[in-house]
């Protein structure tokens, strides 16, 4: 009898429908069955020896919810025996989602074992888990978005270095850092197996969108970096398992049912008795052109427009006309914060043409379809000004601006410093702020466009301005970073972050600014809240074109155990109409 190894996880969840990601130990046909008769079934499909189910869940009522069980082969195997936890639950919107709740937050560290103490401090996601269990009818996220980070393949916790030591032995490259498939599905079972964080989950929709350690620390920094790792004889392997890896585990949940169904992809690999194959190859074009896919998608909540953006793997890195997104990826992201596009353009490794456009949830949108436009993206669009200038530095430098040595220099410096933000892509810094002017701008105009990052290790608010003689826009902008949920930070970079804000930082910016000969941004900006440090989640409760934001650190308690503190809110629109921004600096 198959019994559940990996999950259940909630991803997708509308008015009527939801799918329910698990891992099985064998092949099964897996179920999801809901206390008011709804549900569904799929056949679980196989990679390198591992099952996985997407259940599709239907005929939900919207505004309701819905208890379920996960059975496999008709054998309950969810919710665990014993288990201290409500029961994992299906909440479905109302179908105006008058209010919508976003959590987010990167960077997740695994936890680590019951009993023992934990070297970060307590975990942001399990106190979250901990402050629903204990109120289930109380409030909780009606969407959490993991902003990168999910699994750290080259920072591996004691415990998994014993376990590849066990496996391997730690002599030969990559020595403590996952090499193949099978070692980056033991992540996955370490960081989601955290029974607090199992439970979350189960029962609280998410998405999720990679960064550089779900696959290496600063992946994609350069062109030279790639040519680097392509030389090097285990990266090969270990691209290939991380892009396998993400799709199954992650990106598969992002998408619709309609998505789904109509993905070549997810097709093939169900229709075969081991799709490892199949996924391989696709994996294989992925990296080898990173232009014929997508991993960027759209979902809409009600009035609320979410556009999760690939900021690693779509990126264009010859020096001369590096973006952070290729040419396809800067058209399919302008048409998603348009009016009446089709939701979905290129879908991720599914073999589409770039050019063709396949719905991503059902629906076409009219003028003002859409109150609040979020764009999540793991790297923060605005820095600490002194951090920003010094990377557009460097990427003038890496360009030759100053000859052949200090190029070298640059790029040294780039991969040592980690200066690969969208500041290190000047021209997709700008292109970003365009985009969010034009977005932001007319009589139908969004209330707030936040950028939600995280990356960074702290937390802050950063508001922009655009210049005097540039088209702002007329919506509240703001950039919203959050980072890490359950990770540190060093006091030394705390305090680099810290004077990177500051009047002199700024000004020793300009100084890098000038010997790069820069050319300023369309935008200039100020921190309005911040940095903060700690293991942290951020809230954003949009309700018709009142935005409201929270920040909450996870904090040990006195005689034990760890709890969510709210320690900023503020309010970034109210229900009115929107006001435009003030004169440019």
């Amino acid at each position: 009898m198959a019994s559940l190894r990996l999950g259940p996880l909630l991803r997708y969840v509308d008015g009527s429908s939801a799918t329910v990601w698990v891992e099985a130990s064998r092949p099964a046909t897996a179920e999801v069955r809901c206390a008011d008769g709804s549900g569904g079934a799929a056949r679980t499909f196989q990679i390198a020896g591992h099952h996985y189910a997407l259940i599709p869940v239907t005929g939900l009522a919207p505004g309701t919810v819905t208890p379920y069980e996960v059975l496999f082969d008709g054998a309950q195997v969810w919710p665990l025996p014993d288990s201290p936890f409500p029961p994992s639950a299906i909440h479905t919107p109302v179908d105006d989602h008058d209010t919508v709740r976003v959590a987010f937050g990167s960077c997740r560290w695994a936890s680590p074992p019951a009993g023992e103490k934990d070297p970060v401090g307590p975990d942001a996601l399990d106190t979250l888990a901990a402050r629903i269990a204990g109120d289930p009818g109380g409030e909780r996220p009606d969407v959490l978005l993991l902003l990168g980070d999910q699994v750290y393949a080259d920072e591996v916790s004691k415990a998994t270095r014993q376990w590849l030591e066990a496996r391997r032995g730690l002599h030969e490259p990559p020595g403590a850092e996952v090499a193949d498939y099978e070692e980056y599905t033991h992540l996955y079972y370490e960081s989601w197996l955290d029974p607090e964080v199992r439970w979350l989950l189960s029962t609280v929709p998410s998405c999720m969108i990679f960064d550089d350690h779900d696959v290496i620390d600063d992946w994609n920094t350069s062109e030279a970096w790639v040519a680097d790792m392509r030389a090097t004889p285990w990266w090969r392997e270990r691209v290939l398992s991380g892009l396998m890896s993400y799709w199954v585990h992650q990106h598969l949940g992002n998408l619709s049912p309609d998505s789904l169904a109509e993905d070549p992809l997810y097709e093939a690999v169900r229709a075969t008795p081991d799709g490892t194959d199949a996924l391989r190859a696709f994996a294989a074009r992925a990296d080898a052109d990173p232009a014929s896919v997508r991993w960027s998608y759209r979902r809409d909540f009600g009035r609320t427009r979410l556009l999760m953006v690939d900021s690693r793997a779509a990126r264009v890195l010859d020096e001369k006309n590096r973006s952070m997104l290729d040419p396809a990826e800067w058209d399919w992201l302008r048409e998603q914060t348009r009016d009446g596009q089709p939701p979905n353009g290129r879908q991720a490794l599914n073999g589409h043409a770039a050019d063709e456009h396949t719905p991503d949830e059902p629906g076409t949108y009219e003028p003002g379809a859409y109150d609040h436009l979020l764009i999540g993206t793991s790297l923060p669009w605005l820095l600490p000004n002194l951090v920003h200038d010094a990377e557009t530095w460097n990427a003038a430098m890496c360009r030759g601006e100053r000859g052949e040595r200090w190029a070298r220099r640059g790029e040294n410096l780039r991969r040592a410093a980690d200066l690969e933000h969208w500041a290190a892509f000047p021209s997709s810094f700008d292109a970003l702020a365009e985009l969010i002017a034009e977005a932001g701008s007319g009589p139908q105009a969004p209330a707030t466009v936040c950028v939600l990052s995280g990356d960074v290790h702290h937390a802050y608010i950063a508001e922009p301005v655009w210049r005097e003689g540039l088209p702002g826009p007329d919506s509240r902008v703001v950039q919203l970073t959050c980072s890490p949920v359950h990770n540190s930070i060093p006091a030394y970079i705390k305090v680099g972050f810290r004077f990177g804000w500051s009047g002199v930082g700024r000004a020793i910016g300009r100084r890098f600014a000038r010997h790069g000969r820069v050319t300023p941004p369309p935008v200039d900006w100020r921190k309005t809240g911040g940095p903060w440090f700690g293991n942290q989640l951020m809230t954003l409760t949009l309700s018709g074109r009142s935005a409201r934001l929270r920040l909450d650190h996870a904090r040990e308690e006195r005689g034990g155990g760890a709890r969510l503190r709210t320690i900023a809110e503020s309010q970034l629109s109210q229900d009115a109409e929107p006001k435009p921004n003030p004169p440019g600096a």
